[in-house]
């Protein structure tokens, strides 16, 4: 079952005096680039967050954040009263003026170097537990997302390489009109020259020639390849690298075929199966 890049997943925990908000999003991408916004006081804990992402999501532009909201009355961060009031004595020595606005100071201290101070947060590990759970959760959500978005896309990709195969069947029923035509337009442009040929000589020339027209083998690999998408995409992983390698094969084979067509009717008919091709390229860069 494939799942598609694109994705996203969110949980909220309530704790006794914070709001704990996660949210995962992820976009299509060669490999996994993994972006972490963590509050200070989680960060020690932002490696092994990293290597659970990368070992759950494995490729794509990943955005990991966690967001904390201070729901109780308190807070870490403090006024350095001290400093404070040193700077509003020294503000005063500058004024040297007896009507100088102690709020006016105030407003003018609280802005000076060390004037607030914030006490570091101790991590909690009883807490940092509940947050682990809910961040599984969000893996969970946006795994299930792309499993989902990648439904869609199967059903594409099976409805693509099906009108390739009519395609290909219509390749095959030609062939025969085809090699028969290219023997008629030799013969009438030896005709046109009006001069005497060797048959057998001409059949010669014409054997070595339908020779490198020849398309069975790209026939019979376009047809396995086409199984082989198909086989892919039953599979129980999903591997967007592989099925993108395989539609590349099943592009050289289409191109092979239409360089040797060398017949209108059947070239239409490649035309079509590369722009089937070309809707399966754009949408496999969205496979995980």
């Amino acid at each position: 079952m494939i799942q598609s890049m694109t994705g996203y997943g969110k949980s909220v925990l309530q704790l006794p005096t914070k709001k704990v908000t996660i949210e995962i999003k992820s976009l299509n991408s060669k490999n996994l680039d993994l972006n972490a916004r963590i509050p200070s006081y989680y960060k020690e804990k932002e490696l092994d967050v990293r290597k659970k992402l990368a070992s759950a999501l494995v490729r794509g532009k990943v955005d990991f954040s966690i967001y904390v909201e201070m729901t109780a009355d308190e807070t870490s961060t403090v006024i350095n009263k001290g400093v404070v009031a040193e700077y509003m004595q020294q503000l005063r020595n500058v004024v040297q003026t007896g009507s100088s606005d102690d709020v006016e100071l105030l407003k003018m201290a609280v802005r000076m170097p060390d004037a607030l101070k914030t006490e570091r947060e101790e991590l909690d590990e009883n807490e940092w537990k509940e947050i682990d759970k809910h961040i599984d959760i969000a893996i969970n959500e946006i795994i299930q997302y792309r499993v989902d978005e990648a439904a869609s896309l199967e059903e594409d990709f099976k409805q693509r390489i099906t009108n390739i195969k009519s395609c290909l069947e219509q390749v095959k029923e030609m062939d025969g009109e085809r090699v028969e035509n290219v023997r008629i337009r030799l013969r009438k442009a030896i005709d046109d020259l009006k001069v005497e040929t060797d048959e057998n000589r001409f059949e010669q020339e014409l054997i070595y020639y339908l020779e490198k027209l020849d398309i069975n083998e790209e026939k019979v690999r376009l047809a396995n390849h086409l199984d082989y998408f198909l086989q892919e995409l039953d599979s129980t992983d999903s591997n967007g690298k592989k099925l993108g390698f395989i539609v590349q094969e099943i592009g050289r084979e289409i191109n092979t075929t239409g360089s040797k067509a060398n017949f209108a009717p059947m070239q239409k008919v490649v035309i079509q199966m590369k722009d089937e091709l070309e809707k399966i390229k754009e949408q496999i860069l969205n496979v995980l």
